[in-house]
């Protein structure tokens, strides 16, 4: 397993991490024990870094992972949570909300502070509560020692280009824009860069796009997209191989993306997945697929207020 800065964190971490929303049956219904197994598999091969949140299962993925590294050493790991998105449609950015669910959230996961606390999905507020509430809150949590390191998290890249130069973060966390049909976190690595802001890429698979199987009915990537998607994993089959290998090791080769997250409840899984780090790309299928993938390359799909959404309107 290798390893990379975050940002000027200070923190080494590893190029594939653990996300651990699976833990709380998001994309299907999973085992409990079967989960911790994974998430102890998981660090004994080296990963040394976990995502959850509480609007994982409702609570549930917090609950399952509280169990796992209760049974760890603490300096063992970094961690981290989330806080302000608790359901669908439920959002609480308010400072006396982050605090309290942060509370919660280390009851649940046996510890008294986590590595990096996200403001999760902000996409879905104004900027105002984010810049006067949440961020300050999370400045709070910091210099109490609750939390080591704040960041911000969401979807759009318009987001973090907006957001940034007004605020003060550690962190933050993208998704779906560092995989083999979206390349387009990279134009955000400058900015990044420059404020020395630390990098989680998530999702590498597209949240189920990067598949054979149909994309959950959740999904909402256009027609186009999903087929593109989908004739690509089906011409990966045809050659012998998996795209899921294909795309962590594209989304891991990269030295400027500091580590991606995973997410599975299934140990062998997880052992797969670390494994496929380690092993060289198929340079050939990676440009076949590439060009399969060409005519959507950097699509993605709406989410939250129209702001942060400009590029995707019309």
């Amino acid at each position: 397993m290798k390893y990379r800065k975050l940002g000027n964190t200070g923190l080494d971490v590893s190029v594939l991490s653990f996300g651990a929303s699976s833990l709380g049956s998001v994309f299907r219904e999973t085992d409990d024990s079967e989960g911790i197994r994974t998430v102890h598999a998981a660090m004994d091969a080296g990963i040394n870094y976990i995502d959850v949140s509480p609007y994982y299962g409702l609570t549930k993925a917090e609950a399952v992972l509280g169990k796992a590294i209760r049974q760890l050493p603490r300096d063992k790991f970094l961690l981290s949570t989330k806080a302000g998105r608790y359901g669908v449609d439920m959002f609480d950015f308010t400072a006396n909300k982050i605090v309290v669910s942060l509370e919660e959230s280390l009851a649940r996961l046996h510890t008294d502070y986590v590595d990096m606390l996200f403001l999760h999905d902000i996409e879905f507020v104004p900027a105002d509560i984010i810049i006067e509430e949440a961020v300050p809150a999370l400045h709070r949590l910091k210099e109490q020692g609750k939390i080591r390191f704040g960041g911000i998290s969401g979807l759009p890249l318009e987001l973090f280009e907006t957001l940034l130069p007004q605020i003060e973060v550690d962190t933050i966390l993208s998704y779906c824009h560092y995989s083999l049909n979206d390349t387009s976190l990279l134009k955000l690595l400058p900015l990044l860069e420059t404020r020395g802001v630390g990098l989680v890429n998530a999702s590498p698979l597209s949240m189920g796009l990067l598949s054979t199987r149909s994309t959950p009915e959740w999904h909402l990537a256009s027609a186009d997209l999903k087929a593109a998607c989908k004739t690509a994993a089906d011409y990966c089959v045809s050659q012998g191989s998996d795209i899921a290998r294909l795309a962590i090791q594209f989304s891991t080769m990269n030295d400027r993306i500091p580590t991606t997250l995973v997410s599975t409840a299934n140990p062998a899984n997880m052992l797969k997945n670390i494994m496929w780090t380690d092993e060289p790309i198929d340079s050939r299928l990676l440009q076949e697929v590439l060009d399969l993938l060409a005519p959507i390359h950097n699509e993605s799909w709406v989410s939250g207020r129209p702001e942060y959404n400009t590029a995707r309107r019309g």
